[in-house]
């Protein structure tokens, strides 16, 4: 179960720099995201989520909570582990995917700005829908698991006295917001993102009709591009298609 969260917040870390290196510096992206360094990064966050875990089985810090009735994080077991997680699991991650984003969205603005003035026309609304997608899963991330970690936080302080006094039922309810995060990302796909629909409609309709499963597949085979296009800051439609 560690091994899913930490791998999870790294990736979500991990998808808001390759966007960022994507948009934001895109004629450099096809190198620094080849083929051979992509696999390394994907290892690499992997690497990284196994190192954070291995402290737990020499601290003692996994234990049975019976508030939740499951084995999960002690906060109580070290205090300076329980820093160190609160720190690498959610503030590093949050400070690197707001950068990113920020970014993101101060050159979406410079391009509509440019545009409006340049050809008095403005950018479709896809293109702002797409990053307010992307904007809005990190800000529900940020939101379900603050909770548990500004609680870890504080326990790590003086966990003698704080652990005691925090209720029960905000801490059963702040560890099910954390793993109820990862049920909202589809919902907001769902709802943000014109793919998505598309998609869940799709998947929903060759449920009733398996026989358009079939036939979207065979139609999908004969369609796929045969070549990448190269991502350009002054490209709109190429910033709204890949910008997910």
């Amino acid at each position: 179960m560690g091994l899913s969260v930490i791998g999870s917040i790294f990736s979500i870390t991990a998808i808001a720099i390759n966007r960022y290196c994507y948009i934001c510096h895109s004629f450099a992206y096809d190198k620094v995201y080849s083929w051979w360094n992509t696999m390394l990064y994907v290892c690499l966050i992997w690497v990284l989520t196994v190192i954070a875990i291995l402290p737990n089985f020499f601290l003692g810090s996994l234990e049975y909570d019976q508030r939740i009735y499951s084995c999960t994080f002690t906060q109580t077991a070290s205090s300076y582990y329980t820093i160190a997680v609160v720190v690498i699991h959610f503030i590093v991650p949050i400070t690197v995917v707001s950068f990113c984003y920020l970014r993101i969205w101060i050159l979406v603005i410079q391009v509509r700005r440019r545009v409006k003035s340049e050809i008095k026309t403005s950018l479709k609304p896809n293109d702002f829908r797409n990053f307010l997608t992307m904007f809005v899963v990190f800000v529900i991330f940020a939101f379900c698991w603050a909770p548990l970690n500004f609680i870890g936080l504080a326990v790590a302080t003086n966990p003698s006295e704080i652990a005691p006094k925090v209720p029960e039922w905000l801490f059963i309810v702040s560890y099910f917001m954390a793993y109820f995060n990862s049920c909202l990302n589809a919902i907001i796909y769902g709802l943000l993102n014109q793919n998505f629909r598309k998609e869940y409609k799709r998947i929903l309709m060759s449920l009733w009709i398996p026989r358009l499963f079939f036939q979207d597949t065979s139609k999908g085979g004969t369609e796929t591009q045969k070549s990448k296009p190269s991502p350009a800051l002054n490209n709109n439609d190429q910033i709204n298609t890949d910008s997910m």
